[in-house]
């Protein structure tokens, strides 16, 4: 006697008759398997994310986390930072995105520190003690000031 399946898509019914197997003449259904999916939407995100990036206009900025939300992913500005670092298109503005209080992530002085505040300096982005001077708030931000007041 077989073995019996309990468990997956071919799994028997229970009752004995064999109701879950494919009978002859039955196509075979392709189950996607859940890596494949979870690819695709990986995929998605990593699309999602870089699609707003290219859309930060010359001479703006946006966090890594602001970038994240406008994504459709809220909470995932480590994403955005994975994303940003396996990124090997010369034409992305990955130099528009920061950390949250406008400074870049970089240490400062390294090469690519170097390069990334060269380049918000081209596009005009006024620099301060390492920080962009007037880095735009999330909308979160905007919402806690308009209810609890500055400060």
């Amino acid at each position: 006697m077989a073995a019996r399946r309990t468990h997956g898509p071919l799994a028997d019914s229970g009752d004995g008759a064999g109701a879950g197997r494919r009978t002859a003449g039955q196509p075979r259904t392709r189950v996607k398997p859940a890596a494949a999916a979870e690819e695709d939407t990986a995929a998605q995100a990593r699309e999602r994310i870089l699609a707003v990036i290219r859309a930060i206009p010359r001479g703006q900025v946006m966090g890594y986390g602001q970038v994240a939300a406008k994504a459709g992913l809220p909470g995932r500005a480590r994403l955005t930072a994975r994303v940003l670092g396996m990124n090997d298109d010369p034409d992305l503005p990955w130099h528009r995105v920061l950390r949250s209080d406008g400074r870049i992530a970089m240490p400062e002085g390294s090469r690519g520190w170097r390069e990334q505040n060269q380049r918000l300096r081209a596009e005009g982005v006024v620099m301060e003690r390492g920080r962009v001077k007037h880095m735009p708030r999330s909308s979160a931000d905007d919402l806690d000031a308009a209810v609890w007041g500055p400060g």
